[in-house]
């Protein structure tokens, strides 16, 4: 029996946790589970899955879990904060965590889990693409078992030989393939993108998403930030890791070898599907996911992307190849400016060019520890309030 603590548990990420959670009681048991503000929804799910810890965002939102645990009766304890969140993500009776708190806000707790040598299932690609020297070097120090949730990452996973996770010089692979949508503006005139509408922006094709990652998908940064996760996770360099659009969602990844042998890992777009590889690795389980029927698809697209339509792409290539605090940068400034376009301050294409003045603005340091690192964090987001205002 695996403990877990799910951070992020009222989030799409989470909620499909728990459903593949829910199909296997007698091997998981759930820890703790985290949510930001989603008070009722999180009591519900205490209800289900009975955690012994709760964590939420605020005091006020803990007072308000906490009444309505105990008009269900339950014993669950309740926190609330930063430090609640690492500490249910590194405490003992904990065996894995589900990272799956959007942003950069998941960085501590996540990183906590790290340094605490947890089995991490990696939902939060900012974590990695802000921090990933430290990451990678906590997750190596403590013994840590990361294994990637993001479909692509999962898949690129499963394409590489079992016996490591990052690839060494002599396996003989060429090349990773990481595989886009293009999201709902693949097709879209370039002229007429400065009119797209927030409700237009989050309406995946294929993927059922929180608001912030689809209008990163929509933008692609989402892939931007994935190609610098995968040269974290796998030591992949920038030009061994290329994007390919697909638009059918079937093709998750793919790893292309040096003898012309290329691997790809299929399946219906439904992120149960990484979360019970992840969960059961090296076994299987069952997800509940229907399997895919590849005569029901009929064709396989690709294309390559077009850096006009999608600059967000350019500039996460840009940051990766200029190391230091770039990624840092890149995400803080996506964060605030997809924020301030969801909430109707700025056009849809403001965003790169609010992330592009972001990064031309701010000098590059070496990242050496969490706390100069968050200090990069907040000077990005400091200076993109002030080009919105």
């Amino acid at each position: 029996m695996q403990n877990i603590t799910i951070l992020g548990s009222t989030g799409s990420i989470g909620t499909s946790t728990l459903d593949v959670l829910a199909r296997h009681p007698e091997r998981y048991s759930v820890y703790a589970l985290t949510a930001h503000s989603r008070v009722e929804q999180l009591a519900e799910q205490c209800q289900q899955f009975q955690p012994q810890v709760a964590v939420v965002g605020t005091a006020e939102a803990a007072a308000q879990l906490s009444k309505l645990l105990r008009a269900k009766g339950l014993r669950t304890e309740v926190a609330h904060g930063e430090a609640a969140l690492c500490a249910v993500a590194g405490a003992a009776e904990c065996d894995v965590v589900m990272a799956a708190i959007v942003g950069a806000a998941g960085l501590a707790p996540t990183l906590v889990a790290a340094q605490a040598g947890k089995k991490i299932l990696l939902a939060n690609k900012e974590a990695l693409v802000m921090s990933g020297q430290l990451f990678m070097d906590a997750v190596r120090a403590s013994g840590a078992v990361l294994l990637p949730i993001d479909s692509e990452h999962n898949a690129i996973f499963q394409c590489l030989p079992h016996a490591y996770q990052r690839i060494p010089a002599a396996v003989g692979v060429e090349k990773i393939l990481l595989t886009a949508s293009g999201g709902p503006f693949l097709h879209r005139a370039v002229e007429t993108l400065d009119a797209v509408t927030p409700a237009e922006a989050v309406a995946h094709p294929n993927w059922v998403m929180g608001r912030k990652i689809s209008v990163d998908s929509a933008t692609m940064m989402n892939k931007g930030l994935e190609v610098i996760e995968a040269h974290w996770l796998f030591g992949a360099s920038a030009s061994q890791i290329e994007v390919v659009i697909h638009p059918q969602s079937v093709i998750h990844s793919m790893v292309s070898y040096v003898d012309g042998s290329v691997l790809a890992q299929l399946g219906n777009p439904d992120m149960r599907t990484p979360i019970a590889h992840a969960l059961a690795y090296p076994e299987r389980i069952a997800s509940g996911v229907s399997a895919l029927d590849l005569t029901v698809i009929g064709q396989l697209h690709f294309t390559r992307p077009d850096l006009v339509r999608f600059p967000c792409l350019k500039l996460a290539y840009d940051a990766l190849e200029a190391g230091g605090s770039a990624a840092a940068i890149l995400n803080a400034a996506n964060e605030i400016a997809v924020q301030a376009f969801l909430d109707g301050k700025i056009g849809f294409r403001m965003i790169d060019q609010l992330i592009a003045r972001t990064m031309d603005k701010l000098p590059l340091h070496a990242v050496t520890d969490i706390n100069s690192l968050l200090e990069q964090d907040l000077l990005a987001r400091q200076v993109v309030h002030s080009l919105i205002s």
